[in-house]
This record gives structure tokens, sequence and C-alpha cells, in this order.
């Protein structure tokens, strides 16, 4: 069983409920719950009366599950968000909290295949019951579609010699391990990048094993119907790909294009952007968190 207290450090963890604006008889989601960090501070602002609700699909968060009665744990994808809610007879919340990192406890489990730092099987599943995983992205999926995957998801340079380099390469045998795809991909890595180099490729397979982007999308447009009118939007990002979509969202409404408006030329976007740019960790922070470098926090309102 993984130790809560060990499994994930909650990023900023002040700023997301500064963003959040608690109220203690209000209903919360996290969307994220990981080691539980967010969502054991959420229920210090909660009163008797006040209720929190917890999404994750990873069944090793499952084992930090809350002893609380006013906490739900659901045991799904956030892209589930509304029809979970419904469930559980919940219409609207007053406030949605998302960290969109992966947690320290998956990077730190060599055998879910996450990290460069471990040889294992290249797993990568978010979601230990689908059937996708990193070996069958690298050994069945079309040069050309590996090419889109680490150019678009993993902003690799080389992403075209490096998805011919697979394909080569699985004509001799499957990629099954972390080590094996590192020594197939060696000559391609920058001299003195190899560390980020790697990071990226990992990334993209990540990003592609558990439709993170997809889902991504699939959740924000939900919170629009999810939240009250007044409800806060709290999402942490650690990527471009994501912080973008999270802040064309947020400022309107829609991932692509410009601002909708209506007969007489008014903006027609549901949230208020509270933060007008990316919120960052603190000096002090980042000197205790190395996660809190790349994350971005972004927290709009829903309009009433």
């Amino acid at each position: 069983m993984a130790n809560p207290e060990t499994y994930h450090v909650p990023v900023m963890l002040k700023e997301c409920m500064d963003g959040l604006a608690i109220k203690p008889d209000g209903v919360y989601v996290d969307v994220t719950f990981g080691g539980g960090g967010h969502s054991k501070e959420i229920l210090k602002h909660l009163g008797e009366a006040g209720r929190l609700i917890a999404f994750d699909q990873d069944p090793d968060a499952v084992n930090n599950a809350l002893d609380d009665p006013r906490f739900a744990l659901v045991h799904q994808n956030f892209k589930f968000l509304k029809n979970n809610l419904r469930l559980l007879g919940v219409k609207q919340v007053d406030g949605i909290l998302g960290d969109l990192g992966v947690s320290s406890h998956q990077f730190d489990s060599a055998e879910r295949g996450f990290s460069i730092r471990y040889d294992a099987d290249l797993d990568m599943r978010m979601d230990q019951v689908s059937d996708l995983d990193a070996k069958r992205v690298l050994n069945t999926y079309a040069e050309e579609d590996l090419h889109r995957i680490f150019g678009m998801y993993g902003e690799i340079q080389n992403a075209r010699s490096l998805a011919k380099t697979i394909v080569t390469a699985r004509l001799a045998g499957a990629i099954e391990t972390v080590s094996g795809l590192k020594e197939i991909i060696k000559r391609l890595v920058p001299k003195g990048k190899e560390h980020k180099y790697h990071a990226q490729v990992f990334q993209a397979l990540r990003i592609e094993v558990n439709q993170e982007l997809d889902a991504l999308q699939d959740f924000l447009e939900q919170t629009v119907a999810v939240l009250k009118p007044g409800g806060r939007l709290v999402v942490m990002s650690y990527h471009s790909l994501e912080d973008r979509l999270v802040k064309n969202f947020m400022q309107k409404g829609k991932f692509k294009g410009e601002v909708e408006k209506d007969f007489f030329g008014n903006e027609i976007k549901p949230f208020k952007v509270i933060s007008r740019k990316a919120i960052t960790a603190s000096d002090e922070e980042l000197a205790i968190n190395n996660r809190s470098r790349s994350a971005k926090l972004r927290v709009a309102e829903k309009g009433v």
C-alpha cells in the first residue's frame, strides 16, 4: 500500500485553497486525488455541512481514501465528472480543483514504467485495466502516428527520425522495456541533454497511452454545467500543451479561435478569469519541492 505521506507532495497548496475560495458549507471536487494532499486541506476548510468528492482512476490512489463522512472517492477518470456527480445526487458544486501532474508515487514506482530512472516494462497506464500501454504504442503504431505523437506531445525536434528509428528497430524484436527503448534511440539523443530528451519521449508516450489531452478537454467542457454561478475552477498544469488548453478555455470558453459574441457584440464566455497570468510556485516552495518548477496554476470563476 502506498504511504499517503510520501505518495505525493501537493504543489502550491495555499495558492490552490486561495483560488477555490472555500465556503464552509460548500460542495467541492478534487478531480486528481492521488495521495490526498489537496483533499485533506480542502476538508480542513469545510464545516460539518460541507462535502468533498474526489476522483482518481489510479487503483493505488484508492488506498489513500480519507475516512471522513464528508468525503467520497470515485474511482474514475475525471472525464466522467458530470455523470458520476449525478450518480451521487450532485447537480452543481462550488469549486473544482485539478492537479494535472503525474504523482511522485507513480514516478517512484518502478514497475509502472513512468520513469526514465528505472528499468521496467513500458507500461505508463494510469488506469491499469486499459488495453493501451506504451509497449503497444511503440510496437503497433504506424510511423506517421509515432511522428505525430513525438512531435506534438513531446515537442521533440527530430520526431521524424525518432519514429523511423523505432519502426526499424521493432522489426528485429518487440520493444518492451525502458532500457531497451533508451538503447534503441541513444544515437538520436543530443549530447548533454539526455535527461530532457528522454523526459520528452516519455511524456509523449504517457499522454498518448492515457489520452490525457482528450480527457482534459472533456473535463473542462463539463465544468461549465457542473459549477454553480460564482463557482471556482482551479487547474494546475505542468506542460505547455495542457496549460494552453486550460488558458484558452478559461479565457474564451473554447480551445481554439476567438471568443464568440452575441448580436450586440458582447462576448459570450462562461468564465471570468481570476488569475490573469499563471500563478507559479514561490522561491520557498521551489527550494523544497522540485516538482513545483514547471507548475502553472490558473483560476477562473463561473459567471453569474
